[in-house]
């Protein structure tokens, strides 16, 4: 049986802050698209950030990389997927992809390798209810 990871697509009106001056996407939001995609993947599987943290785990982003394709533009209306694709001991990979409107067009991609570390910050094992709720999701979360 083949293993199923949670996903989402989150849609996005790109707003003006998020353009540089010559009203293309500045290259340091594509990690904050990333990131609100994250966090509506985890919400929408029941599992906020916020409650990760009060059960006493962290998800320190240890790596990030970010392959741009083709520019964004201010008001622009994109599709920004989310998935995991890999649970390691202690870690979890995120994979995004964001596209223009119909999805049709690659725009940047990239990925997240985040520990799963305790209050202390020490690496533990992800726990398994962690990885339960966030097996199998697939959605399209509400965006801007």
């Amino acid at each position: 049986m083949e293993e199923t990871f949670a996903e989402v697509w989150l849609p996005h009106y790109v707003s003006y802050g998020e353009t540089d001056a010559m009203g293309v996407v500045y290259y340091a939001e594509y990690i904050h698209f990333f990131e609100r995609a994250r966090g509506a993947m985890c919400r929408e599987a029941g599992l906020g950030y916020g409650k990760i943290e009060e059960a006493g785990f962290m998800l320190p982003v240890r790596e990030v990389e970010c392959r741009y394709r083709s520019p964004a533009h201010y008001d622009d209306h994109v599709q920004i997927h989310a998935r995991i694709t890999e649970w390691r001991r202690a870690s979890v990979r995120f994979r995004y992809e964001i596209y223009n409107e119909d999805r049709t067009k690659l725009l940047c991609e990239g990925m997240t390798l985040h520990a799963v570390v305790n209050r202390e910050g020490r690496p533990v094992a992800v726990p398994e209810w962690i990885k339960e709720k966030l097996s199998g999701t697939k959605c399209d979360a509400e965006g801007d």
